[in-house]
């Protein structure tokens, strides 16, 4: 099972260079083309699924306006019997 992630965009620093798009091997970010930050920058956005947290985005954001989760995975115990 793939690793779930998300990424939370801080608007107030993000200015739409593009950066994070270019870099993202599950190609799962872009522009949000329908909204403006109050710079009036188009801010990066999860487009779809399948982040998977690797947080080579946040790397590449020369702003720091990216953060990275990823869902905890547990494990199951194995039984000895």
């Amino acid at each position: 099972m793939p690793v779930k992630g998300w990424i939370e965009v801080d608007e107030v620093y993000c200015k739409g260079c593009g950066l994070c798009i270019s870099v993202c091997p599950q190609d799962v970010l872009e522009l949000d083309e329908e909204r403006l930050t109050s710079k009036g920058y188009h801010p990066v956005k999860l487009a779809r699924e399948g982040c998977t947290g690797c947080a080579v985005c946040v790397l590449v954001c020369p702003d720091v306006a990216i953060s990275v989760y990823r869902e905890a995975v547990h494990k199951a115990a194995s039984m000895l019997t």
